[in-house]
């Protein structure tokens, strides 16, 4: 697909309104690039456990980035990924983005499903977002001042939402980057200790790191409404296996991420954590 070709087509953003969607969204259109959000408020609708609304949704488009909630991993994502790729090629959307995670297993499952579609593929697997502490299921925990998780002293190398778009708009729009699958990590080995330490010099509050059973985390986040698979979840890719950066950020867009306080010295400025 040429560059020409492109901005007569649009690209399906399955969970346009969510952390990596929403930016994806906003740089395409920022190219002049028609876009559809595929959401369950989007026009049309677009829901994963409703096969009857992708359809609609695939009408006239080239290109789709999926990202499929609450993670690829759970139970049923790789099946619902098999169907909709397949289905996706079948109506002309060739180009296919996946958002995958970086270590996990079952992740892997459908990250062949969508190889095996017939598609001009790219595979995006990412660390933690820099954002689930400003946008998402860590902010609460922040402005509360405690972040209380079953990771002990494991590391993480998390990514800025804003470098997986950039990386996630250069695989759609650029043939070069089909085939590929990129590895992405921010540029440092982090702690949930340390990341309490940078929000608390951004923020100027004390935010402290409390380590907890993962059974405390699972009826935390029963509590809260969450699926408790996150518990296993957080079990399996802090076990050691993401404890090394990786460079597909470099890879794909030859530059470096961005840095962990750099972000939280963002985040600070717009007040999200303003208590």
């Amino acid at each position: 697909m040429t560059n020409t070709e492109n901005t007569q087509s649009t690209t399906l953003v399955i969970g346009g309104t969510g952390k990596t969607g929403r930016r994806v969204a906003e740089r395409l259109t920022a190219k002049g690039l028609p876009v559809r959000v595929g959401s369950r408020s989007g026009e049309p609708p677009f829901v994963w456990e409703d096969a009857g609304t992708w359809e609609a949704a695939l009408e006239g488009v080239s290109g789709v980035y999926i990202t499929y909630y609450p993670d690829l991993a759970f139970p049923g994502a790789a099946e619902h990924v098999e169907a909709f790729s397949k289905l996706a090629v079948s109506k002309g959307a060739r180009r296919l983005v996946l958002l995958s995670g970086r270590g996990e297993e079952g992740a892997v499952i459908g990250e062949n499903k969508v190889k095996d579609s017939g598609a001009d593929f790219t595979i995006v697997r990412s660390s933690f977002f820099n954002q689930n502490f400003d946008e998402s299921f860590f902010l609460d925990p922040v402005l509360a001042g405690e972040i209380a998780l079953p990771t002990g002293s494991a590391v993480e190398a998390f990514v800025d939402a804003g470098d997986i778009a950039d990386v996630v708009v250069a695989a759609l729009t650029d043939p070069k980057h089909i085939g590929k699958t990129y590895e992405l990590s921010g540029p440092r080995l982090l702690s949930f200790g340390d990341v309490a330490e940078e929000i608390s010099k951004a923020t100027g509050r004390q935010i402290q790191y409390i380590p907890i059973t993962k059974d405390q985390y699972r009826a935390a986040l029963v509590e809260h409404g969450l699926p408790e698979e996150f518990a296993e979840l957080f079990e399996n890719v802090l076990d050691g296996r993401n404890a090394h950066l990786v460079h597909g950020v470099e890879e794909a867009l030859g530059r470096k991420p961005k840095d962990f306080a750099e972000f939280a010295r963002d985040a600070a400025a717009t007040g999200v954590w303003n208590v």
